[in-house]
């Protein structure tokens, strides 16, 4: 579902910054050879991505869902100098395609790229993150974010995107299990005292999190 008119999202993307060329090449040989796409953040998202952890400043960086790395080098353009980005996919047939963009990236040296299950990892790993990004399996944000919430800094920021899931949140007819997880996850964080949020429609939904 297209939430702005084309002519619109066209003029955004066109007085946005403009994505480096690693970035342009990203975009554009995922949507030759990776399936789904879609899943890619893409331009527009990729710099509100960026602009966020330039404005955030963080030290350390936890992104569930790689894909194939272009959130995960938007999202390292605002490290501290001695930052680091965690991130973990489960996806094995696109780890040789990802190590191979980071390398290319002048933050291959701060990025830790795991391969596995999310929910496995996640306990092992012995860090205070000031962001997270959450873009995996629909159906485990809540476990996700009930697992990064006790290793997040007072004041740090958790993102999950989307969670507007093509406009299926707002019909009634949509029974399929990621909707419902959705559902159940945006209402949840939004009781939650532990945060206060915000749901911002940017292209398919961010949910903006800060830890209270």
């Amino acid at each position: 579902m297209d939430f702005l008119a084309n002519e619109i999202q066209r003029y955004a993307e066109q007085h946005s910054q403009a994505a480096s060329s690693l970035l342009e090449k990203i975009d554009r040989e995922t949507h030759l050879y990776v399936m789904r796409p879609r899943m890619l953040s893409g331009h527009m998202q990729g710099r509100v991505l960026s602009m966020f952890s330039h404005m955030i400043r963080p030290k350390v960086v936890l992104e569930i869902g790689t894909y194939t790395g272009y959130s995960a080098l938007c999202l390292a353009e605002g490290l501290t100098p001695d930052g680091r980005l965690i991130t973990l996919d489960v996806n094995e047939e696109l780890e040789e395609r990802v190590r191979g963009y980071l390398s290319e990236s002048s933050y291959d040296d701060q990025i830790d790229f795991h391969v596995g299950n999310a929910l496995e990892i996640i306990p092992t790993i012995d860090e205070v993150f000031d962001l997270i990004f959450i873009d995996a399996d629909k159906s485990n944000y809540q476990a996700y974010f009930d697992l990064v919430l006790p290793k997040m800094r007072q004041g740090g920021f958790i993102i999950a995107d989307n969670v507007l899931w093509s406009g299926k949140v707002v019909d009634e007819k949509s029974t399929d299990k990621d909707t419902k997880a959705l559902l159940a996850f945006n209402q949840n964080v939004h009781q939650d005292d532990r945060v206060e949020n915000v749901l911002m429609p940017v292209r398919d939904g961010l949910m903006i999190l800060r830890v209270l």
